[in-house]
C-alpha cells in the first residue's frame, strides 16, 4: 500500500484572502495559464481539477469527477518551496523565514568573504538568468562568486563551472549554510547555481543543489519511518528535508527525470509514501514568465498520469498539489501567495467529492496519517 504525493512546483489556483500582504492580488497561476494557452489537461480535468472552487468559472468542470478535490490555504506565513513542503508534512511554521530585499548585510557578507577567501559580486535581488548575463564576465575575471537573493528566503551562489568546480561550489554553499543560521539570518535555503558557456552565452546547468534548514519540528515522514514504512523522495524532496525522515531519494533534476522516477516508484512494491517534486513549472517557466512553457510542462505531467494510475492498486492513493503560486502572466517573476489545488484519487472511489476550501497544506499530512498511522 502506498501513497504518491506529486507536487507540481508553483501550481497555485487563485489569490488567498491575505495575498494583499504579499503584493499578489490577482494572481491565479493555473487559471491564467489555461486562459492564455488553452492547454488541454484532459486527465486532471477528468479527476476534477477544474471543479475546484474558483476554477469552475473556466467552464471546464466535469459532471462525474474521478477524484475528490479541494483548494488549500496555507497556514504558515510564506510562499516558498520550503514552507509549503514542510506544512504538507505537518510542520506549520509560526513565523516566516527571513528575506533580504536590500541584499545581505555587511555582517553576513564579511563572513562569507572570510570563509571563501575572496570578495563577492552582486549582493542584490535579481533574476538568476539575468545576473549571470550582467556579472558573468566579471566573475570569470575576478573569481568572485555571484551572490544574490529573491523575494523568497534564499541565498543563491552562482559560479561558472570552469572557475569553480561543482564540488567547490557545493563546499561554498555548505560554508554559507553554517553562517546563515538563527532567526535573524537563517534563510530557508542556500542554493548552488552553477553555470557554463554555450554558444557564447551563459547557461545555468542541471547541477543546482539546495542546502535547506531542517524542519524545526517533527514531520509525518519521521513518524512513518519509525513505524517501519517506506519514505521515498523524488527530485529535490531530499534537499528540502535534508533527508530527515526519508529512507531514499530518487535522483531527478528536471520534470522528465522526475516523471520517469515517479513511474518507476509507482511500479515498486513500496509500503508507505512516495513524495515527488516536479520543479520545471517553477524554475524554468514561472520565474521567467513563460506561460507557454508552463502550459507544456503541465501537459507533459497530465499525459503521464494514466500510466502512473495504471500501476496503482485499489488501496493506493495518488495526490496532486502545489506548494505556492508563481503566475507567469503577471509582471512579477516571484512566487505568489495562492491557494493550491488538491486532487485525491483512489481507484475504488465511485464518485469524487468537492472538499471545498481546506485550511492548511497539512491536510495532506492528515490523509497520510489516516491511511498509515491510525487504527
Amino acid at each position: 500500500m502506498k501513497t504518491i504525493v506529486i507536487v507540481i512546483d508553483s501550481l497555485g489556483c487563485g489569490e488567498c484572502p491575505d495575498s494583499y500582504k504579499f503584493g499578489d492580488e490577482g494572481s491565479n497561476t493555473l487559471m491564467h495559464v489555461v486562459q492564455k494557452t488553452g492547454v488541454d489537461l484532459k486527465n486532471m480535468r477528468k479527476m476534477g481539477i477544474f471543479n475546484i472552487d474558483g476554477l469552475d468559472e473556466l467552464g471546464l468542470a466535469v459532471e462525474n469527477p474521478t477524484a475528490s478535490f479541494a483548494r488549500m490555504q496555507e497556514l504558515s506565513m510564506g510562499k516558498d518551496t520550503t514552507t509549503g513542503h514542510f506544512e504538507m508534512m505537518g510542520c506549520v511554521l509560526d513565523k516566516p523565514f527571513p528575506t533580504f530585499p536590500n541584499g545581505f548585510p555587511k555582517e553576513v557578507t564579511d563572513k562569507l568573504e572570510e570563509a571563501w577567501g575572496v570578495g563577492i559580486l552582486g549582493n542584490c535581488v535579481a533574476s538568476g538568468t539575468e545576473i549571470i548575463k550582467q556579472l558573468g564576465e566579471e566573475h570569470i575575471k575576478t573569481k568572485k562568486p555571484i551572490v544574490y537573493t529573491s523575494a523568497d528566503s534564499v541565498l543563491q551562489i552562482a559560479c561558472h563551472e570552469d572557475v569553480y568546480s561543482v564540488d567547490e561550489l557545493y563546499k561554498m554553499c555548505q560554508q554559507a549554510r553554517e553562517i546563515m543560521q538563527g532567526d535573524k539570518y537563517g534563510v530557508s535555503r542556500i542554493i548552488a547555481r552553477p553555470f557554463t558557456t554555450e554558444n557564447g552565452e551563459f547557461k545555468r546547468t542541471l547541477n543546482r543543489h539546495d542546502f535547506a534548514l531542517p524542519p524545526p519540528t517533527r514531520t509525518v515522514l519521521e513518524d512513518l519511518q519509525d513505524a517501519g514504512y517506506d519514505t521515498i523522495g523524488v527530485g529535490k524532496i531530499g534537499d528540502i528535508f535534508s533527508m530527515i525522515g526519508l529512507k531514499e531519494n530518487l535522483y531527478a533534476k528536471n520534470n522528465a527525470q522526475g516523471l520517469e522516477q515517479t513511474l518507476f516508484a509507482s511500479k515498486q512494491n513500496y509500503n508507505g509514501l512516495v513524495f515527488v517534486n516536479l520543479v520545471d513549472t517553477d524554475m524554468l517557466y514561472g520565474h521567467r514568465n513563460d506561460y507557454v512553457g508552463y502550459a507544456n510542462a503541465l501537459k507533459q505531467i497530465d499525459e503521464t498520469l494514466p500510466e502512473i494510475i495504471a500501476n496503482l492498486n485499489d488501496e493506493d492513493v495518488l495526490m496532486i498539489t502545489g506548494d505556492h503560486g508563481c503566475d507567469p502572466t503577471t509582471p512579477s517573476t516571484d512566487h505568489s501567495r495562492e491557494y493550491t489545488p488538491l486532487i485525491v484519487y483512489k481507484k475504488n472511489n465511485t464518485k469524487g467529492e468537492n472538499l471545498g476550501t481546506l485550511i492548511g497544506f497539512n491536510n495532506i499530512e492528515k490523509i497520510i496519517r489516516k491511511q498509515f498511522l491510525e487504527d
